[in-house]
């Protein structure tokens, strides 16, 4: 569609990372020369659905074999408060280049594979060292956000061994108030992503070390993360953000990230079953079998409790256990309130037996 009337049509940013990183490809960005109402008209030429998603900044997503292509114009940066940018339209991809964030992002490539590297971004790819393009401080003002996608960034791709660029981490320190410019939801789709990392507890140490973690949400502490990652892969159990999120602690963390109802109510029971004193069989019974496991890894974390080797057993047993007892076994000899207290007398038998006691113990008990 582009290529054959003479304009550039350039893979770039994750796309391309992740390929030469041969990891899953899942958004295709297209950066181009060709203006969006030239985008729409080639679109419309060949018979495929553009849609104009933001248009206003270049950018037009053309449906081809049922998969979406983010179409975007070579821009650069006019002016920018922190949050959103003003641009303008280039014809240049270093122009394109110098407004992306990292230099690993800033790597494109022709349909034919070849790569395209105005910035000197394989470099810092090949060497897994996540480097903000040009001046970190600038990069920073532009989105704040951008001080989140670089602990992100790092903990999905850095090289552990080679720590944070020094010149990015005191531009954060400087510039870690402006993320209280950022809205609730921003910072909460960053935060669950960065914990979605497979070990993000060193690019969260070095989050509260320059200052930044505590502009996310305050009260937050992130020594119990990197004991939840090892006890996560010491037993098999996949990572969870909200586990993990869950494990940092801090004050209305569901209104610093405006998270669902959902992942609240989830938070609220696993901050409850850490700090409940009912055994791993009984948090199974009560909370189901994932919540359970999620509240006895917080407890292992959180709390530097000795780990039962068979929690995960324990845990099962008693999610799959049923308390033998209904209501329609008591009446009509009990009923009312009383109804109500007999049976929480009969599930505490039952439960401080070891869910061992039958219908016929409990109510002959």
């Amino acid at each position: 569609m582009l290529t054959d009337k003479g304009y550039q049509a350039l893979f770039v940013g994750g796309c391309v990372r992740n390929a030469l990183y041969r990891t899953g490809v899942n958004d295709i960005d297209i950066a181009t020369n060709a203006h969006p109402s030239k985008v729409l008209e080639l679109a419309k030429s060949c018979g495929l659905d553009a849609i104009p998603t933001g248009i206003d900044h270049g950018t037009i997503t053309v449906v081809a074999n049922h998969e979406p292509h983010e179409i975007t114009t070579f821009r650069k940066d006019v002016e920018t408060d922190g949050r959103r940018a003003v641009v303008a339209f280039s014809d240049d991809v270093a122009d394109d280049a110098r407004r992306r964030d990292f230099t690993m992002n800033a790597i494109y490539a022709r349909p034919n594979g070849e790569i395209i590297d105005p910035l000197g971004g394989m470099k810092d790819l090949l060497a897994r060292r996540v480097r903000f393009i040009d001046d970190a401080h600038q990069r920073i003002r532009e989105d704040y956000l951008r001080i989140l996608r670089f602990f992100r960034f790092h903990a999905f791709y850095g090289d552990p061994e080679m720590g944070m660029d020094p010149e990015a981490l005191a531009a954060i320190a400087e510039n870690a108030s402006g993320i209280e410019t950022l809205s609730n939801e921003r910072l909460g789709m960053e935060m669950i992503k960065l914990l979605s990392a497979p070990n993000p507890a060193p690019a969260v140490a070095a989050m509260r070390a320059s200052g930044a973690l505590g502009w996310v949400f305050s009260g937050a502490d992130d020594k119990a993360l990197a004991p939840l990652v090892h006890a996560e892969k010491l037993f098999g159990v996949p990572p969870d953000p909200l586990r993990r999120l869950a494990s940092l602690g801090g004050q209305e963390v569901g209104e610093a990230l405006r998270l669902s109802k959902k992942s609240v109510r989830k938070l609220h029971a696993m901050k409850s079953g850490v700090e409940s004193l009912e055994s791993d069989a009984i948090l199974g019974y009560r909370n189901g079998e994932d919540l359970a496991v999620s509240i006895v890894l917080l407890r292992i974390a959180m709390m530097e409790l000795p780990i039962n080797a068979g929690f995960l057993a324990d845990v099962k047993r008693g999610a799959n256990a049923v308390f033998p007892v209904g209501p329609s076994d008591l009446m009509p000899r009990v009923e009312g309130a009383e109804l109500g207290r007999e049976l929480r007398r009969l599930e505490a038998l039952w439960l401080d037996s070891g869910f061992s006691m039958s219908k016929a113990d409990l109510l002959s008990a």
